[in-house]
């Protein structure tokens, strides 16, 4: 293979991989994550989050309340990076956000329960304790090692109080994150009440299926190496993707002068991609079988509670506000998120899977800091990273670097590490790196000690 047919092997294996993340798995993942992130922003006030989060409230509330409020709302570590900054902008001291950062995506309850279920729950059980009392020490590590930049952001978010230290949310607050967190569970749990069709449309013609051949030619599916290909589905969703990116620039760029036409037609683009994203549909050769599932209900009543709820206990201002701050995330994380997952998807293609096991056979030292490695450079979203464990497993990876690899995953992949600079700066993200690193690894050597 010459060099010009390996480059365009790689763009290939790159847009590939960003076309297959879009279709799969940003829908109903981080759109709910992002309104979620700017309604902390908008509406929570400041000292909910200093009260129990903040560099002066007790360790013993504040680094527990962080792992849980990971646990609740995190789904991924794309997801996590939105609720990280608006929390850490909020006020939150650097010791809790970075345990929320961290928890977050590694207690993942999708990703738990999978794991427990294709590899084993004692890895499933690792991961669960050592990424909470992990996650707790590298919070307080690194809020030791910078107290005096975190002073200083406590004084600051303290300068910039308005309410009282004992200010309670609101009760329509309260509702209003329950039914955004209900959009978020109910477009990503796996459960039978939303994943089981109670009625069936169809739409016959074989052009569905000649799509679809075209589609797998165009990107092949591999799920052992976590390329799971675009779907007719996933096709029609990256449209209405693009439809939202175009509108969004004139919708809400001057959100904070007022709503405009194109701001409800972004709200309105969202709410339907939302919608058409909880379809179950299949390509056969009867054609496109597009099903009606509970998910797609769910979806539905939160989404119209939602905008009721906006529109009847928020004032003008408040809800331009919160657009306004999700439009914020939206600018800061999405391109690193669509380079990081480009980056990523060509260097999987450059790692031969005949290494892993000749690296990462035996649970040695440096075995377990290739699984770290593996989990910066070969990041997959969220479930995705299980096959390819299982797919590591397979080809000889010792479960204690395949421990670490599944810690560091979600933690150190390169669009999260872009990310956290911008949110809290290089010098606090190289350390954090380091950290996650060094107790990924400890963890899976200990972990390979105990199995054998």
């Amino acid at each position: 293979m010459n060099l010009a047919s390996k480059l365009l092997e790689l763009l290939q294996s790159g847009f590939g991989g960003l076309a297959a993340y879009l279709a799969a798995h940003v829908l109903l993942c981080l759109l709910p994550a992002f309104f979620i992130a700017g309604a902390l922003a908008a509406l929570l006030p400041k000292e909910a989050i200093t009260r129990y989060l903040g560099r002066n409230a007790p360790k013993w509330i504040s680094y527990p309340a962080s792992a849980l409020g990971g646990f609740l709302l995190a789904v991924c570590s794309c997801t996590i990076m939105p609720l990280f900054a608006s929390i850490y902008k909020k006020g939150a001291g650097l010791g809790p956000a970075i345990t929320f950062l961290f928890v977050g995506p590694a207690v993942n309850i999708l990703a738990i329960s999978f794991t427990g279920v294709q590899i084993g729950m004692d890895i499933a059980l690792a991961r669960i304790i050592l990424s909470i009392i992990f996650g707790i020490l590298i919070g307080l590590l690194m809020a030791w090692f910078f107290r005096k930049d975190d002073a200083a952001h406590a004084e600051e978010a303290k300068n910039s109080q308005i309410f009282s230290q004992k200010a309670k949310i609101p009760a329509n607050i309260v509702v209003f994150f329950l039914l955004l967190l209900g959009t978020l569970l109910a477009g990503t749990l796996q459960i039978g009440l939303f994943r089981n069709v109670f009625a069936e449309i169809s739409l016959s013609g074989s052009w569905a299926l000649n799509l679809q051949a075209w589609l797998d030619g165009l990107i092949p599916p591999l799920p052992a190496l976590g390329i799971e290909g675009v779907s007719v589905h996933g096709l029609f969703l990256i449209g209405l993707l693009v439809l939202i990116g175009l509108s969004s620039i004139k919708g809400f760029k001057g959100i904070s002068e007022g709503f405009n036409r194109w701001t409800y037609v972004t709200l309105g683009l969202i709410t339907l991609t939302l919608v058409i994203a909880s379809f179950s549909v299949n390509v056969s050769e009867l054609g496109l079988q597009i099903g009606l599932n509970g998910r797609l209900v769910a979806e539905i009543l939160f989404m119209a509670a939602i905008w009721w709820m906006s529109h009847r206990y928020f004032s003008a201002m408040e809800r331009q506000e919160w657009l306004w701050e999700t439009w914020r995330f939206v600018k800061q994380i999405i391109p690193l998120l669509l380079v990081g997952v480009f980056v990523a998807s060509i260097a999987r293609g450059l790692i031969p899977a005949s290494w892993i096991q000749a690296i990462a056979g035996k649970n040695t030292l440096w075995a377990n800091l290739a699984g770290v490695v593996f989990g910066v450079f070969m990041y997959f979203p969220t479930l995705v990273e299980v096959p390819v464990a299982q797919t590591f497993l397979s080809l000889g990876m010792h479960r204690g670097p395949l421990l670490a690899y599944l810690l560091a995953d979600p933690e150190l992949s390169l669009q999260s590490i872009l990310i956290t600079n911008t949110v809290i700066g290089k010098k606090k993200t190289a350390v954090y790196v380091v950290l996650v690193a060094i107790f990924s690894t400890i963890a899976g050597l200990m972990f390979g000690w105990f199995i054998r």
